[in-house]
């Protein structure tokens, strides 16, 4: 049996992490740390493989350090985390010879949107990112637009067409915000819980990939698959992609 601690586990996805684990074979939940709680100690005392971590970007650093530090393997969905903080946690698996994995979506439909919206950046240099998600979420622009973005502009062989020398904003942040010049728009709304649509421009055609969760159960195949392979992980570990 693997052994999970769940990080944020009365949260909305926490909660559904633990059901998730508790309903898969050959795993259990044997911790579930809430805010507040002493979570190294609660590591030592239960001893988990795994810790699965859906926070938020305030604590979700202190977390995943704690879990390294205790040779727990993180498995974190928390969005959010800069640059730094992923150079850091590379350090750190280093120093601990613990893996730890950091993935934007664990829903298999937007990997798969992400993957062939790289596909198409070979082909089509002109692309925006219209990201969707539920009125609580506190970061923007979301992690999965992040890491489409930085996947697309990786893979784009092409030069985007240049926008007109006169053109300007009227109101700061109308055409988005640059992720490696990728424009990305943030929308927050109730009724979301998380969809993205990439679009594609080219002369006399238009090419849009989309993808919708439409319930957070949409993320848990993905956080069993990463939890069943967390100990074969090296190093860290950044996108769902590398496990499929």
């Amino acid at each position: 049996m693997i052994r999970v601690a769940v990080s944020g586990a009365l949260g909305r996805m926490g909660s559904e992490v633990v059901r998730a684990v508790t309903e898969a074979e050959g795993m259990e939940v044997i911790a579930q740390i809430e805010f507040g709680d002493d979570m190294g100690a609660l590591l030592r005392e239960s001893q988990p493989a795994v810790m699965v971590d859906f926070t938020v970007p305030s604590s979700a650093m202190t977390n995943i350090r704690t879990a390294l530090e205790n040779n727990v393997i993180p498995i974190v969905g928390t969005t959010g985390l800069s640059p730094a903080d992923l150079d850091e946690l590379r350090g750190l698996c280093e120093k601990h010879q613990t893996a730890c994995l950091i993935a934007p979506n664990f829903a298999i439909g937007a990997i798969l949107m992400m993957q062939f919206a790289a596909q198409a950046a070979k082909y089509l240099p002109d692309v925006e990112i219209i990201e969707m998600h539920h009125e609580k979420k506190v970061d923007a622009p979301s992690g999965t637009a992040v890491k489409t973005a930085q996947m697309i502009a990786a893979a784009r062989t092409g030069v985007p067409t240049a926008k007109p020398e006169n053109a300007f904003e009227s109101h700061a942040g109308a055409t988005g915000a640059e992720v490696d010049e990728i424009p990305v728009h943030s929308v927050r709304l109730p009724g979301f819980v998380a969809s993205q649509e990439v679009i594609f421009g080219a002369q006399g055609q238009r090419l849009s990939l989309r993808h919708d969760s439409l319930d957070r159960t949409s993320f848990m195949p993905g956080v069993v698959l990463a939890i069943r392979k967390a100990t074969s992980l090296v190093g860290l570990v950044y996108g769902l992609e590398n496990l499929l």
